[in-house]
């Protein structure tokens, strides 16, 4: 059985404390792989760069970790995408079975699990890995780097480079693409 955490988030960019998260998840939790699912619409309404634009930023966040690491479309392929994470495991467990998810969350969600639909649920098909947040008590992993992507947006909106809080090759696909222009 494959073990897979499942890292979801708006990606709205991705930054180096995404990478850093899938490297520790991959090198000291008992998982193979680890999963990045772009949210397809945001629960809370937030607004976000086109889905595709946000693939494929997470695509050049997660090359250098090789095959151990991949993005799952799964919130586009639903049919009524409503960014609800039980959707997703629902969805990922049905066309994965032979795999056993773990769910990727901050400890400052752990504040939050009455604001989500199902969290019982949802803790029965993947048990969480609880990353330590900056601010906030909990936490299996140590607290990624602290970056921020509204940050990264106003940089860029500036037009400045987001280097070094997000790798250069994300960069890249900002510029070639417009993205985060003010």
């Amino acid at each position: 059985m494959t073990r897979v955490a499942i890292f979801g988030g708006s990606f709205n960019p991705p930054h180096l404390g995404h990478q850093a998260l899938c490297l520790m998840l991959l090198e000291t939790c008992p998982v193979d792989e680890v999963w990045l699912v772009p949210t397809f619409r945001h629960y809370f309404g937030k607004a976000l760069a086109g889905f595709e634009d946000r693939v494929a930023l997470c695509e050049q966040l997660i090359a250098p970790l090789g095959k151990r690491a991949r993005i799952s479309r799964v919130e586009s392929e639903l049919p009524n995408p409503q960014g609800r994470m039980l959707d997703t495991l629902q969805a990922l467990s049905s066309a994965h079975p032979a795999h056993a998810f773990r769910l990727v969350i901050g400890a400052d969600i752990l504040l939050e699990t009455d604001r989500w639909h199902a969290w019982n649920e949802i803790v029965k098909l993947a048990p969480p890995i609880v990353f330590q947040r900056h601010g906030y008590d909990g936490g299996d992993l140590p607290a990624p780097p602290d970056v921020s992507s509204t940050q990264i947006r106003e940089r860029l909106a500036r037009g400045e480079s987001a280097v070094p809080l997000i790798p250069r090759s994300v960069q890249e696909v900002i510029g070639a693409r417009g993205l985060y222009r003010s």
